[in-house]
């Protein structure tokens, strides 16, 4: 396979971002130069600049220059404006993306407050929106998986690599970020497993891999990578046709290619694989504990919602059990007395909050 030579980057100058023209600006450099010092990670300090120059802008529109021109009813008309605000598509913002873009607004000002370099902080009181958790509504069925994965055969070598990279996502669950900075050396084929370094939050954890995906990572390795390889060799595990890491974006893309080409039309890309993996696995029976150790999940309440047991494993679990839906025949055992008084003192709290 004969590897792409990437294009040049263009000759035109960046056009600079009006941010870096306010008075804002030289605190902004402080504060993002701060977190770093303090270990946040690159995301992190990245997402807060590209939020915190959002706002900065903002400002500039309405003639704000500095921070110390900024006072809580500003902040507040900011929220009412995030709430209103209309994408191209005419869509509003999530509430999720609203929180997102206020945080490091609460971080910035807390932060000028304590080096004094205002005299209060407006965000301290600065309500954000209230994040529901959803079920997610669309899941990719075991069928759609290998649909997916079929469509990877009509790409010669290229399609080999893709389908190492959509097998190690179903396999492992891993977030697209981890799956970009994967590197050789974490990698364990011969025990099945693979090491994810730095994951979210800076944790690392140890994810089993299962034997299909050992086989195709296995075909990539030995028949594919070497040719995409530029020396000197970064060590990432999947290289893209010019030879370098996947940025997170380019990913998705490749990932939403195949998607659409299976007929898959569902919102997302690579946490699909994900969320599949996590709930095939539950409704198999796996302990939701184990689960929330492979996605690498702080919370377990976390978990709880990514793995949500389908409707079609509740109505199963609902004919064999419910009472209106057997046959009456004699019961072979009864519940310990224990677990019917924690079943009638669970169902009279939820009576009473209802």
């Amino acid at each position: 396979m004969k590897r792409r030579k990437k294009p040049r980057p263009s000759a035109l100058p960046r056009e600079r971002d009006p941010a870096e023209a306010s008075g804002f600006y030289p605190y902004l450099v402080r504060f993002l130069d701060w977190s770093a010092v303090r270990g946040y990670t690159e995301q992190t300090t990245a997402a807060r600049a590209e939020h915190l120059r959002r706002f900065i802008r903002w400002c500039a529109e309405r003639t704000l220059d500095r921070p110390q021109d900024v006072t809580r009813p500003i902040l507040e008309r900011y929220r009412r404006y995030l709430y209103h605000y209309r994408k191209e598509s005419g869509e509003p913002l999530s509430f999720a993306t609203q929180q997102q873009r206020l945080l490091p607004l609460r971080a910035f000002f807390k932060w000028l407050a304590r080096e004094n370099l205002i005299l209060w902080n407006p965000a301290s009181e600065l309500e954000l929106p209230r994040v529901h958790r959803r079920l997610p509504a669309h899941i990719l069925s075991r069928d759609d998986v290998e649909r997916v994965m079929a469509q990877t055969s009509v790409h010669g070598e290229l399609g080999v690599r893709d389908r190492a990279m959509l097998e190690t996502l179903y396999s492992t669950g891993l977030r697209r970020a981890e799956l970009a900075n994967l590197k050789l050396y974490d990698l364990d084929l011969r025990n099945g497993s693979l090491f994810v370094r730095e994951g979210k939050g800076k944790k690392d954890r140890y994810v089993p891999l299962g034997q299909r995906a050992i086989e195709a990572l296995r075909k990539y390795l030995d028949d594919v990578r070497p040719a995409l390889v530029v020396e000197p060799d970064g060590g990432n595990v999947f290289l893209h046709e010019f030879g370098e890491r996947f940025e997170k974006s380019r990913l998705s893309d490749l990932v939403k290619r195949y998607l659409l080409a299976a007929g898959v039309d569902k919102p997302g890309a690579c946490h699909l694989f994900r969320h599949a993996m996590a709930t095939q696995m539950l409704e198999n029976g796996a302990d939701i504990r184990f689960i929330q150790a492979i996605l690498g999940h702080a919370q377990l309440s976390t978990t709880e919602i990514y793995t949500h047991v389908s409707i079609a494993q509740l109505k199963r679990i609902h004919a064999l059990t419910h009472p209106a839906e057997r046959p009456r025949e004699p019961r072979a055992s009864t519940p310990s007395s224990d677990d019917s008084e924690q079943l009638l003192a669970s169902l009279d709290v939820e009576a009473a909050t209802e």
